[in-house]
């Protein structure tokens, strides 16, 4: 169990520090931070659908078989993430704001944030406990996807009136709400029967939906072609990765 709890921690850590990136931005163009980013929502897009349908399913499949139940968890998961983003004005967002890309205010950002990184905590710890190659799999996912998601949350705090070192201690101090998550998760998992039974396919639901409803269709906004055709380039290579890991943990 210790080793579970060091690499669940040690993820946890990581993605935390990823709420620092957006400082990167500060000395780029925002045309070019568009760009960028939206190449990392295009990768994230596909390690997202490559961890839901070529790790986690499969797994929970294996061990539990692919009876009705694991397939309303999925469901369950799905809509849940809608349900929250409706509830709470979470805009799950990945490109920066602007005069013509607006975004919530900062406060209610963080807010959104903060439960985010927490479903995050949740879902990481939970695959951890089936086995540490899942963990690793739904950490990498969760890593790549936490990119582009904090390079738009850094820009919703300065456009809400932050200072840039404000913005960071903030973002970075909401990130560390996943180890809450975590905590929950790893307890509720030592006492619940059955816990990845219902975490998995809820994880794998909640990434279906992320990918599919939230990055996707900022990709699909794209008229340019080539820019589409390197987009989806990107998405494929995020599906490339997470076979790879599959053929690498086997």
């Amino acid at each position: 169990m210790a080793i579970i709890y060091f690499y669940t921690f040690l993820s946890i850590i990581i993605v935390s520090l990823i709420s620092f990136i957006g400082i990167l931005t500060l000395a780029l163009p925002k045309d070019k931070i568009n760009r960028i980013t939206l190449f990392f929502v295009s990768l994230s897009a596909g390690t997202l659908l490559g961890g839901a349908f070529l790790h986690l399913m499969p797994e929970v499949i294996e061990k539990n078989g692919s009876g009705l139940a694991v397939w309303l968890w999925l469901l369950a998961g799905v809509i849940t993430f809608f349900s929250l983003e409706k509830i709470i004005c979470w805009r799950h967002c990945h490109v920066p704001t602007s005069s013509d890309h607006p975004h919530p205010l900062g406060i209610m950002n963080l807010i959104g944030d903060a439960l985010h990184n927490f479903l995050d905590g949740i879902v990481i710890a939970g695959a951890f406990l089936v086995s540490v190659p899942l963990g690793l799999t739904t950490s990498l996912a969760v890593i790549i996807h936490e990119i582009p998601q904090e390079i738009a949350d850094f820009g919703v705090l300065i456009h809400a009136g932050f200072s840039r070192k404000k913005a960071l201690l903030f973002n970075f101090l909401i990130a560390l709400t996943s180890l809450l998550g975590a905590a929950f998760s790893l307890f509720i998992g030592a006492k619940l029967e059955n816990f990845s039974a219902y975490i998995i396919p809820f994880t794998a639901g909640g990434f279906i939906y992320i990918a599919s409803s939230d990055l996707i269709p900022e990709l699909k906004k794209e008229n340019q072609p080539l820019k589409s055709f390197f987009y989806l380039i990107f998405i494929i290579l995020g599906i490339g990765i997470m076979l790879g890991l599959k053929f690498l943990f086997e």
